[in-house]
């Protein structure tokens, strides 16, 4: 059986980043992996999370508020983090959809491709950036093998690789790309 995808980057992202870190939830949707982070960093570390979403926002911080923690909450495009930030030891993609809401308001190539570029920028040494993704959807595969392509060219070039469920991609169910920084 697999361990879901989620569980995974979790687990990769708890290797790396430690209390006081500086971390990014760069789609913020209901505020999961948001939270997950800022239990991580502590009250001494900071989360910025983003989303073009207002009800995205709106869920994340009621999530952070019933389990007393607080994130920097941005109403943006993940493509823009680097006006908000200048370095991070982790940063976390989950493409797609909002659950419960407009299946049309998507993650895109485009502007994906744009932040993940940025994230590879902002990440300290020893960092990680993990993206699941959801070939499900319409533009799903297409963004889906975008990020794998642009992750699969960075490896070796400071970057280690890492993928799991791979596989999974052509039969549309989620699987992760993490890109862990040398």
């Amino acid at each position: 059986m697999n361990r879901r995808v989620t569980h995974l980057a979790h687990e990769l992202i708890e290797l790396v980043v430690s209390p006081g870190d500086q971390v990014i939830d760069a789609t913020a949707g209901n505020g999961y992996d948001t939270l997950f982070l800022a239990r991580l960093v502590g009250e001494e570390g900071c989360v910025h999370a983003f989303d073009i979403q207002q009800a995205a926002l709106d869920s994340t911080a009621a999530r952070l508020a019933e389990n007393d923690h607080q994130a920097q909450l941005h109403l943006c495009s993940h493509s823009k983090m680097t006006e908000y930030v200048s370095s991070a030891k982790a940063v976390m993609f989950n493409l797609g959809y909002l659950p419960g809401t407009d299946h049309g308001t998507i993650t895109r190539t485009a502007s994906t491709l744009s932040a993940m570029r940025a994230a590879a920028a902002l990440l300290s040494k020893g960092g990680i950036i993990t993206c699941i993704c959801y070939p499900g959807h319409s533009g799903g595969l297409e963004e889906a093998e975008a990020v794998l392509g642009w992750a699969s060219e960075k490896s070796g070039a400071g970057f280690e690789l890492i993928t799991a469920n791979e596989k999974d991609r052509l039969e549309g169910r989620p699987f992760l790309v993490a890109l862990k920084k040398g």
